[in-house]
């Protein structure tokens, strides 16, 4: 595969992960053109070599069905030679260099160890009908790339309105994962996840790296992850890796990420304090009922 662009989705919401993103590329020696899809309307300074990209087209059909905004990610099936990655990533290797020899659609994630969040009822009696090992296929919707152009906007237009597609690609609530998976897995690209055999690259997910020594598991540059993506990771709970992020920040801008973990995790305890209340208020209730009734 020859790269010709990056792709990401980015809003001002992500603009700190979105620089250390760009950062980390350029830092490894990919000089490629980084594509910005819009997540809404709002919009920031893009670095050199970066623009924001909007197919008018695609967004106006996903605006009429009130699709998820992450399922503008759609744009990417649309182009060739791509490697696509969200904001919450950081690149360890070129990856021009790294998917040189990879054809096809490749990922590098480890959702086939558990689907979840991937499919949906209606996607997963379709996906599972492709091989008994259909897991295998299966794939994070943050990072992947494909050396061709599996839809165009029409023939992606009539897939995902059809019965069958329609639940899970366009009116899923949720976010775009589904979606995707769906869309590629009944295209006919061959699905290469570079950490199964015979590459078997270490993991690219943040998560699976929990002491101070997670580069011990890179000895082997062949196996070295490329990338490494926070997808899901409570960042109110540090870990030694997320130094490899937070080293693409200048000094105001590492104040501000940590500030903007730290009043995330006071919304969420909010929240939980807010419904473990409403949980006991309930439950007294419930408990006040049942004596009315025993006394009845």
């Amino acid at each position: 595969m020859k790269l010709e662009f990056i792709a990401t989705l980015a809003s001002p919401e992500v603009r700190l992960r979105f620089l250390a993103m760009e950062r980390s590329l350029r830092a490894v020696g990919c000089d490629l053109p980084l594509r910005v899809i819009p997540y809404h309307e709002g919009r920031f300074d893009l670095p050199r070599n970066a623009e924001w990209w909007e197919d008018a087209k695609l967004c106006d059909w996903l605006m009429q069905w009130k699709a998820h905004p992450t399922m503008r990610k759609y744009q990417c099936l649309l182009e060739k030679n791509f490697q696509f990655v969200d904001s919450d990533v950081i690149f360890l290797r070129n990856p021009n260099e790294v998917l040189a020899a990879c054809e096809g659609f490749i990922t590098s994630c480890g959702h086939w160890k558990y689907p979840n969040e991937t499919l949906t009822a209606e996607s997963e009696s379709l996906v599972s009908q492709k091989s008994t090992n259909w897991q295998l296929s299966i794939f994070n919707t943050g990072q992947w790339a494909c050396d061709r152009r599996l839809y165009s906007f029409e023939q992606l237009r009539e897939r995902c309105e059809a019965e069958g597609f329609r639940n899970t690609c366009l009116t899923f609530p949720h976010h775009e994962q589904p979606g995707i998976n769906l869309l590629v897995n009944t295209s006919d690209v061959v699905i290469n996840n570079v950490t199964l055999p015979p590459l078997r690259m270490e993991s690219t997910w943040a998560g699976d790296y929990i002491d101070a020594h997670f580069e011990r598991f890179w000895v082997d540059n062949q196996r070295k992850p490329y990338l490494i993506h926070w997808a899901g990771c409570d960042m109110s709970k540090a870990r030694p890796i997320d130094r490899l992020m937070e080293d693409f920040l200048l000094s105001d801008e590492l104040d501000a990420w940590r500030q903007e973990i730290r009043s995330r995790s006071e919304k969420t305890k909010a929240i939980e304090r807010s419904l473990r209340g409403r949980l006991r208020r309930w439950k007294r209730a419930v408990m006040a009922g049942a004596r009315e009734l025993s006394r009845s």
